[in-house]
């Protein structure tokens, strides 16, 4: 797996210049990474791309390649793959389309069984590539390089993996596109993650699984480790079908899955937006026990915010005694007449009676967790919030806050500010809720 994700040579097979091509997205995202490696274009049909001189064939090339890159007509894969095993390349990416999932299952076969004869892992064929946003590596052809994060990302589909990479405020510490799973497969991938010092929580997206044995054995000893969530598609008959026409898998019965995943430990989810909601809380803070404060300056949204605790079995405590009488000593706090959990600051709130409030339910014994939610009242100082939340996060690390700051323009620099530092926000209390949920030990 070090060929593949910290490769020092990386030989492109089907480079072009031609505007609108595979070839040429993938040359360019591999240019980014110049500087930190060599770089090397095949392509009989070209003298050079992109100012750089291309070889007419991987033979042709001298130097050691670590990673040899596949973009070329399926119907001479066959013909490259062996070339690059003759080459003794490390490993392998075929980019290119047209096998299991267009009915040419024995294609896929004999391309496989070339690169697992000279013992050359193989990715793909009909996937994206691979992205280690942390070496500036884009061994792909997504739209652009993520930031530097925490988040292993694997998709089974390369449309969706382009969707996701291309929202900005997602940070990953790899990204990989494996299509078909002709020789390398999920669970490997999964299980080379288990040990990647950057990598702190894994996230899915798959339409079936390979080997479902080997998956739930990998699964449950790397998710007591690093928390693992999946979305799986393909849970409908209709899903099923569209399955096995997009990379030829099998998709299977849902009920069969969501059970695999649970006694496996993968959290299974049901949208994109909730398996990022999840693996962004899970990657920036700790777990907790069951027991959640809720701060609001708006009293329905705290009142919506129990809703959903209740319906997903997270218990609010009520104050303490302590806590009360620790909030009536204080000036900040004295127009604050129901004095509970929630606690509502109410619309006039400033960072004052914010800071009196987030501090006197942390220090609370049997709250384990705070749900902060900031509305844009005309008294609202939301930058003072957010670092005031900053600095009670730092002062009681082990209790985790999920803020809720909602609003448009006058909430977006405390939000930045608020995720620079690791802490997440979510733009609805449902979905901050569900994420506080992900963090409590079930």
């Amino acid at each position: 797996m070090k060929k593949i994700f910290n490769p020092k040579s990386i030989a492109l097979i089907g480079a072009s210049d031609e505007l609108g091509t595979v070839g040429l997205g993938l040359a360019e995202n591999l240019l980014e990474g110049k500087d930190l490696r060599k770089i090397y274009f095949v392509n009989p049909k070209r003298q050079e791309v992109l100012g750089i001189k291309c070889f007419d064939s991987v033979l042709d090339i001298k130097e050691k390649i670590d990673l040899t890159i596949i973009a070329v007509p399926s119907k001479i894969v066959k013909n490259i793959v062996f070339n690059c095993c003759e080459k003794r390349v490390g490993a392998i990416i075929v980019i290119s389309s047209g096998f299991k999932e267009a009915g040419k299952i024995k294609e896929e076969e004999e391309i496989r069984d070339i690169a697992r004869k000279y013992k050359i892992p193989l990715i793909g064929p009909n996937c994206l590539g691979i992205i280690n946003p942390l070496i500036n590596l884009n061994a792909s052809f997504a739209p652009i390089t993520p930031k530097k994060g925490n988040i292993a990302f694997l998709s089974q589909s390369g449309a969706l993996l382009d969707s996701v990479v291309d929202k900005n405020k997602l940070r990953f510490s790899k990204v990989i596109s494996y299509g078909n799973e002709a020789d390398v497969d999920l669970t490997d991938f999964i299980e080379y993650l288990k040990t990647d010092k950057e990598t702190k929580v894994i996230s899915i997206y798959f339409e079936g699984i390979k080997d479902g044995r080997k998956f739930m054995r990998i699964a449950k000893e790397v998710s007591k480790i690093k928390p693992i969530v999946a979305i799986k598609s393909g849970r409908s008959d209709k899903g099923k079908e569209a399955v096995g026409t997009h990379t030829g898998t099998l998709a299977g019965d849902y009920s069969v899955y969501q059970t695999a995943m649970k006694q496996s430990g993968v959290i299974l989810v049901d949208t994109l937006e909730e398996l990022f909601d999840i693996s962004l809380s899970l990657s920036s803070l700790p777990k907790c026990e069951n027991g959640i404060g809720i701060v609001t300056n708006g009293g329905g949204l705290g009142v919506l915010a129990v809703d959903y605790c209740f319906e997903m079995g997270i218990e609010i405590p009520g104050l303490s005694k302590t806590t009360i009488s620790s909030l009536e000593k204080n000036k900040a706090i004295e127009k604050v007449i129901n004095k509970n959990n929630p606690l509502d600051l109410l619309g006039d709130a400033l960072s004052d009676r914010y800071a009196v409030a987030i501090e006197s339910l942390l220090k609370q014994d049997n709250i384990n967790g705070l749900i902060v939610i900031s509305t844009p009242q005309l008294m609202t100082e939301h930058e003072k919030n957010a670092k005031i939340i900053l600095e009670l996060r730092n002062k009681y690390p082990l209790k985790p806050i999920i803020c809720c700051f909602l609003g448009g323009e006058s909430v977006n620099s405390a939000i930045e500010y608020l995720e620079l530092n690791g802490i997440p926000n979510y733009p609805d209390v449902k979905r901050a809720v569900k994420s506080i949920n992900s963090l409590i030990k079930k």
